[in-house]
């Protein structure tokens, strides 16, 4: 797999600013069969950084109605990463 489609896009929300401030951790949505080494390797390579740990959790997609018509959301997997101290990723800065 390419790092580009091991990485389907950051997530950003009020929890993951926090945690980036708090814990120092950055959350994507990953390919649901990226394992957590090529997860690192991903983010290491194309942003250029250490990773100290990946955690990963596979998120169930939530049914929604709209009139008699009931559908679903794609399934999708989360990976929280924690990077080394004195890392940063400048695309979370705004920098």
């Amino acid at each position: 797999m390419i790092q580009y489609d091991i990485i389907k896009r950051p997530l950003d929300t009020e929890k993951t600013n926090i945690q980036k401030e708090r814990f120092h951790q950055l959350s994507f949505e990953v390919d649901r069969r990226a394992n957590r080494i090529e997860i690192r390797k991903a983010i290491e390579k194309i942003f250029n950084v250490k990773v100290s740990g990946v955690r990963t959790m596979q998120i169930k997609g939530k049914s929604k109605q709209k009139g008699r018509i009931i559908g679903k959301r794609k399934d999708w997997k989360k990976a929280i990463v924690t990077l080394m101290p004195g890392e940063r990723i400048d695309f979370f800065e705004g920098a």
